[in-house]
């Protein structure tokens, strides 16, 4: 088990119970022994802090461990500001649902002190990265821990594109637009579109079509090393967006080629010992409790 000695803090702002848990997390760790060292965001609501402070790149390339304070959108910003320097990354949940971010606020010094203890449970998840390109050319791209989505943007009408994996014809489409989302991103944005939840361990893509003006359009699981290609038809008179987690979005043009695959780092997710996937999804999305429990 790797020691974490080194431990950086990045929270989500604008939130007095993400400052709160931030001053019982920095009080633990330093009772620890841990250097702490704060996001500048983060650093800036704590005033006299007395702690070193730095940006998420130089996060990445100090700390040992990244502590997470917020929702599952923290999570997801910090995967992908981090990922590339694969530090193992901790969630402390501030936010709704918290399917990444898994330890409550009042478990704080028996969670994290397993961690720092060893005692935890290490994910790799892995990312997409989406290029927008325009004759050819890359005009945006970003990684997506959840999923890509083909978006019409403001502008409520369908979106003509058509669907390539693996350099392959797959179908020619008209619909509101098209997700593609990772194992992680399944129980978000692409199960209210009628995609399946797949496992975090599965290396598997889904794309699910949103809304498809056809009965026979059903979501499609493939390999998780498979490239997909969206091309917009040159006769859209609307100007879609491509949106990644939901948090970057970037405008494309009929004509423009979406190419998604997966990123070749991957995001280190640490869950303390008593994580139990089913038991999130039971308390997370209303699954029954087995007969006789209340």
């Amino acid at each position: 088990m790797e020691q974490f000695k080194h431990v950086g803090v990045i929270g989500r702002l604008g939130s007095a119970e993400v400052v709160e848990t931030l001053k019982r997390l920095k009080k633990f760790l330093l009772s620890e022994g841990v250097h702490v060292i704060l996001d500048k965001p983060l650093a800036d609501v704590l005033p006299g802090h007395g702690l070193q402070v730095c940006s998420h790149n130089m996060m990445g390339e100090v700390c040992d461990l990244v502590v997470v304070i917020g929702g599952d959108g923290s999570m997801l910003a910090a995967a992908r500001a981090l990922a590339r320097y694969r530090v193992p990354v901790l969630g402390i949940n501030r936010g709704r649902l918290g399917f990444l971010t898994d330890i409550h606020p009042d478990e704080i010094e028996q969670r994290v002190g397993e961690v720092l203890a060893g005692k935890y449970i290490m994910e790799s998840r892995f990312l997409l990265q989406a290029v927008v390109k325009r004759q050819g050319q890359p005009i945006g791209q970003s990684d997506a821990l959840n999923d890509v989505v083909l978006h019409p943007g403001k502008v409520a009408r369908m979106i003509e594109f058509e669907v390539y994996i693996e350099g392959q014809f797959v179908y020619s489409q008209r619909a509101d637009g098209l997700i593609i989302s990772t194992p992680t991103g399944s129980t978000g944005y692409s199960l209210s579109g009628g995609g399946p939840i797949m496992h975090p361990k599965l290396d598997a893509i889904v794309v699910v079509p949103m809304f498809p003006h056809t009965l026979t359009s059903r979501p499609l699981v493939v390999d998780g090393n498979t490239e997909i290609k969206i091309a917009i038809s040159g006769h859209n008179t609307t100007y879609p967006q491509v949106i990644c987690d939901g948090q970057v979005h970037i405008p494309a043009s009929p004509s423009d080629t979406i190419t998604v695959a997966k990123k070749p780092q991957r995001l280190k997710l640490i869950h303390p010992l008593n994580h139990n996937y089913y038991e999130v999804c039971r308390r997370k999305l209303g699954w029954g409790n087995r007969l006789g429990e209340g």
